[in-house]
């Protein structure tokens, strides 16, 4: 009896970790941001070649960002799941914005409404158009998506969706790559 409550309990916390995405994202999180970055992609030179727009930043081009750690965020103002992360990506960018830097690329936006956007909400963050062809290997295919990129050029994270950008596992991978 005391072996299947057992079981029972072992199958009900597998299963929760299995299913109940905030845990298991959590857990995956805490315990393997190494083999994150040891199975990086890179990002090669010609990738870097995006000619940015500056919104409330001068204009550049993405290569002007290699060989640094880089924040890559790629959203847009029609995108619900985008907005709702913008604040916590402001508050990184505060923090952080000596050790990594940001680039995010609005999507498919109008420029006065990103900068709209931008007034109504008191961002600071460095927001770009593309004015030139995006790598396939970094060209998003749902939106927010966020990359993390040390100054090798290595993609550590790659976020396809909305989160929270200034948790504390956040901050401590940053601290990590920029060691």
């Amino acid at each position: 009896m005391k072996k299947n409550i057992i079981y029972v309990v072992l199958v009900a916390i597998i299963g929760i970790v299995a299913f109940v995405p905030g845990i298991r994202n959590f857990l995956k999180d805490q315990f393997f941001p190494i083999a994150t970055i040891e199975n990086a992609v890179h990002i090669s030179e010609e990738d870097y070649d995006v000619d940015l727009k500056g919104i409330n930043a001068p204009s550049t081009n993405l290569k002007s960002f290699k060989d640094k750690a880089v924040f890559l965020n790629f959203w847009g103002t029609w995108c619900p799941p985008c907005r709702k992360e913008w604040p916590s990506i402001q508050k990184l960018y505060d923090s952080r914005k000596g050790n990594v830097d940001f680039v995010l690329i609005a999507m498919n936006d109008k420029e006065e409404d990103i900068r709209k956007f931008l007034k109504e909400n008191n961002y600071t963050v460095p927001v770009y158009i593309a004015q030139s062809p995006i790598s396939e290997k970094i060209l998003p295919k749902v939106f927010p998506t966020t990359f993390l990129l040390d100054k090798n050029g290595r993609i550590l994270i790659k976020e396809d969706a909305s989160k929270d950008w200034d948790s504390e596992t956040v901050h401590q991978f940053i601290d990590n790559i920029i060691k």
